[in-house]
């Protein structure tokens, strides 16, 4: 059984000096040790679920092929040939008939990643079509969710998701289906934006129509410490975090009892903000561009009976989310403006945000700081 707890910052707790949020340094320091290193939520299996589809995302400077072989099992490599560098796919999703071909010289792979045919190769002595396989990076599928790791030697999945394996159970993520999804163009540096997703101090200051519906007072969690963080809030009973505080939706087939007037709210380090409800999953999925730059990619997910349905709507839940958000990017502006100054020094956290101080516990860890 999950224990819960309200939040709590320990003594002295302050948030992370400035050049954390405006130095390139730090910010070139962040790819290499964590955003390289670490297990990232790239996509959904359902966009590439027949043998030959694939799906191009782009981690930070790298561009990453994911594509599913005709065995059924997913992939993900470099998006790079093996003869000369040219990038293999410029289109963000399609489909191979047969085989991955280089646009420059035409040398082809298999869905496998294998090296079929390089062009009057044969006669360049001590060529050997298996030594050139496509540079592969670890893939796995979990909650229907699509999370590679660009690390040479990456921390086994089971291992680094041991906490939340089977958390989730009840939502049954694999079974849902996209049904909306907006990109966002932030201009904050992405550790605010996980900062502002971990606490409700603000709640009743710059989201009115959230806390109409959620009291901003009622946060519990069971995850404090580590690269995943996070519990629930309350909803009114009966009701759903939509534009009128209902739906007609049923709530999702595994969700019951306390669940259903819950909606649960978990960071997973480090691009990954999970909002549970009742009748929905909502999915942020965090991309740094820069320093101060983010961008955001929200996914709103449904059962697929509730989306067959004729008078389906996502909306209800898309506008209030998509208002919620633009409060929080805006704030988050703020605050990035606000630290750029050469008067900005270290601030006390208060104990609803304790969360925060615990992430950047888990950020100054990956750093080795």
């Amino acid at each position: 059984m999950l224990a819960f707890q309200k939040a709590a910052a320990p003594a002295g707790a302050q948030t992370l000096a400035q050049s954390f949020y405006t130095c390139a340094k730090v910010f070139a320091r962040e790819a290499e040790q964590i955003f390289y290193q670490q297990w990232l939520c790239v996509g959904r299996s359902e966009q590439i679920p027949q043998g030959g589809d694939y799906l191009l995302a782009q981690v930070l400077a790298e561009s990453i092929l994911l594509v599913r072989d005709k065995s059924g099992r997913a992939r993900a490599f470099f998006n790079l040939c093996r003869h000369r560098g040219t990038r293999l796919c410029t289109e963000v999703q399609g489909h191979f008939p047969q085989a991955i071909a280089c646009p420059y010289h035409a040398w082809s792979y298999g869905l496998d990643g294998s090296l079929l045919a390089a062009r009057h190769m044969r006669e360049v002595e001590g060529f050997d079509v298996a030594d050139y396989p496509l540079h592969a990076c670890a893939l796995v599928e979990w909650e229907g969710f699509l999370w590679v790791n660009l690390a040479g030697d990456p921390q086994p999945f089971a291992a680094a998701f041991a906490p939340l394996l089977e958390r989730f159970t009840p939502w049954k993520m694999t079974d849902l289906r996209l049904g909306h999804r907006i990109d966002y163009d932030v201009r904050a540096n992405w550790k605010l934006l996980f900062q502002n997703y971990a606490e409700c101090y603000h709640c009743s200051l710059i989201h009115p129509q959230l806390v109409k519906h959620s009291p901003d007072q009622s946060g519990c969690n069971d995850l404090w410490e580590g690269p995943f963080l996070g519990g629930y809030m309350d909803i009114n009973p009966g009701g759903s975090l939509t534009v009128t505080g209902q739906t007609t939706r049923s709530a999702l087939p595994g969700v019951q009892g306390e669940n259903r007037e819950r909606v649960y709210y978990y960071s997973l380090f480090p691009n990954v903000l999970l909002s549970l409800h009742p009748d929905y999953v909502m999915v942020h999925q965090l991309w740094p561009e820069a320093v101060d730059r983010t961008r955001v990619v929200c996914s709103w997910f449904f059962d697929p009976m509730a989306m067959a349905k004729p008078d389906f709507d996502p909306l209800d839940a898309v506008e209030f989310w998509d208002l919620t958000n633009r409060q929080d990017w805006h704030v988050c502006e703020l605050t990035q403006q606000g630290v750029s100054s050469r008067a900005y020094t270290p601030g006390p956290y208060a104990h609803q945000e304790g969360l925060l101080a615990a992430f950047d516990r888990e950020y100054l860890r990956m750093l080795g700081l």
